[in-house]
């Protein structure tokens, strides 16, 4: 009996580090990060008051991110937002999102996101008239979409491959200059990720980020859903459980009368 305790003790234990390891994976590839707002903050195609939500990756693979903005329960969907590669060459120890300057008493517009100990970040897209008036009053170049596809940014969206999530990965990117003058994006950004052996890659000045605003965020190591995983344990400890009860029947069995 003693040996079948010890048994069970090891399966339960299994089962939660293979469940650890698969939230944490998971957690690292979708970048789920949770930030605080002290004050309203401006999205492209939103903005959204003082409170807590979850950023992460809708889709981490493809050449032009996804980023979605949820509530912090991560039920209510807020916004999904085109972004492009950023980098620094000195990555931090701790979540950082960067904003452009707006007009006085306005909302502050988050310009960049970047995960802990990561060189390459997210620069987020804005509808072209917004990035043409964010540029002016920052004295800052500004990626821009067509202003038509301004609407996907607040419709559902749960993949990559859902019509409004793709009008926008295929949608031309442009770079509203200070000077109101549009240009192609890659005159002005990263567009393509360096690679880690690149000696010779040298970011532009505006790749290296200088603002003054940063807001650290508090990791939250979960996924966005732990339904599979709940599943997957419980099945998993059903299976374990019915193996012992066999075992220990025919153990019994087995016992002298």
């Amino acid at each position: 009996m003693k040996n079948l305790l010890r048994l069970g003790q090891f399966l339960f234990v299994l089962i939660l580090l293979l469940i650890a390891g698969s939230v944490a994976r998971s957690s690292v590839s979708d970048k789920l990060t949770i930030f605080t707002f002290s004050q309203p903050v401006e999205l492209p195609g939103v903005t959204l008051p003082a409170g807590t939500y979850a950023f992460k990756l809708l889709d981490s693979i493809a050449d032009r991110s996804i980023v979605q903005v949820f509530d912090k329960d991560q039920r209510k969907l807020f916004a999904t937002i085109l972004a492009i590669p950023d980098y620094t060459p000195q990555p931090s120890n701790k979540t950082i999102i960067k904003f452009s300057e707006t007009t006085p008493g306005g909302a502050k517009a988050i310009k960049e996101w970047f995960y802990p100990g990561e060189t390459i970040g997210w620069e987020f897209v804005y509808p072209k008239k917004r990035a043409m008036e964010l540029a002016k009053a920052s004295n800052q170049s500004v990626p821009s979409m067509p202003n038509n596809l301004a609407s996907n940014i607040t419709q559902p969206a749960q993949s990559s491959s859902d019509s409004g999530v793709t009008a926008m990965k295929e949608a031309p990117i442009k770079a509203e200059k200070p000077s109101g003058d549009e240009v192609e994006v890659a005159e002005v950004f990263i567009v393509a990720v360096p690679a880690a052996d690149d000696a010779t890659f040298h970011p532009t000045p505006h790749s290296v980020n200088t603002d003054a605003d940063e807001v650290a965020a508090r990791q939250l190591p979960k996924t966005a859903s732990l339904m599979p995983l709940l599943w997957l344990s419980g099945f998993a400890l059903m299976i374990a459980g019915a193996f012992l009860w066999m075992l220990s029947t025919r153990m019994a069995s087995r016992r002298p009368a």
